[in-house]
């Protein structure tokens, strides 16, 4: 048999779990965990892949993603209120379709054009506007993803965490290899091209020097590899504990510690959550 988080987090068994995090268990200082709220993920690829590439063509940002998280941080927070919690639904998994080409880059560019605000005048009605402006992109984007269709999804938070795990352990140039359970999404394409992501120079401009370098993954069966149980243990009870707390019914005590844990580059937009889940000031880099 094989035990999955859901048997963990289950109320008999509290006193496991909280021992399984806490200081006297075997996992910490040994597990790292990298958070991604996939709706502020999502949002962040709308601006860097539309919105932040009209303000790059105009010549008022000369570095691709410059100002893109604010944009990101501002339209996450602001345009579930503005719109109404439907139409920025439809909006989300219109992009989500596009970005799977499921749907038209014109269906997509009809929900946008539906989620005018009136004359309203701010923030997001600027980035709204940027996105409007931004349908070269969008059908560029498309083609190439028709074209290549084994590239890297932009919308796959797979990736992005493997590329963190790479730089968390492998700090100071140390070499990682990646053991993970099976999965559609890490073809040989796709390893190979995390192979040569790590293989290039880096930007210097990241968050965290990522000076680590992927030496191999290897898929294997979760059933057979105690390693990979773990780790889904441990990702399973995060992923319950962060979205409790992002929707505002979280178990302090768990939050307190999975807390530990947590990557500071996590991709998490939401303030009041983060304040509580994110690492202590002194773990951060």
């Amino acid at each position: 048999m094989e035990y999955k988080a859901n048997h963990l987090l289950r109320e008999k068994h509290r006193p496991v779990l909280t021992w399984l995090l806490g200081p006297l268990g075997p996992i910490l200082g040994n597990a790292h965990v990298y958070l991604t709220d996939k709706t502020f993920f999502a949002v962040g690829k709308i601006v860097d892949l539309l919105a932040g590439e009209v303000v790059h063509a105009t010549g008022l940002a000369p570095y691709r993603n410059q100002g893109s998280e604010e944009m990101a941080v501002t339209l996450y927070r602001e345009g579930p209120r503005m719109f109404g919690r439907e139409r920025w639904n439809a909006f989300l998994e219109s992009f989500n379709d596009l970005m799977r080409a499921r749907t038209s880059v014109d269906s997509f560019f009809r929900v946008v054009d539906a989620m005018g605000l009136d004359g309203t005048r701010g923030r997001v009605d600027e980035i709204m506007g940027l996105l409007g402006r931004s349908r070269p992109h969008a059908d560029s984007f498309r083609a190439g993803l028709l074209d290549n269709p084994k590239t890297i999804p932009a919308l796959d938070p797979l990736i992005p965490a493997i590329v963190q795990a790479v730089v968390h352990w492998g700090e100071g140039g140390k070499l990682v290899s990646i053991v993970h359970d099976e999965h559609n999404g890490l073809t040989e394409e796709r390893v190979a091209q995390l192979r040569e992501m790590f293989g290039r120079p880096r930007p210097a401009d990241l968050r965290r020097s990522p000076s680590g370098r992927l030496a191999g993954l290897r898929l294997v069966d979760s059933r057979l590899d105690p390693r990979v149980q773990v780790a889904d243990f441990l990702a399973g009870v995060a992923r319950k504990i962060a979205s409790d707390e992002l929707n505002d019914r979280g178990d302090a005590e768990l939050v307190a510690l999975l807390r530990p844990y947590v990557d500071s580059s996590s991709i998490w937009g939401d303030d009041r959550s983060w304040s509580l889940l994110g690492p202590p000031r002194s773990l951060r880099p």
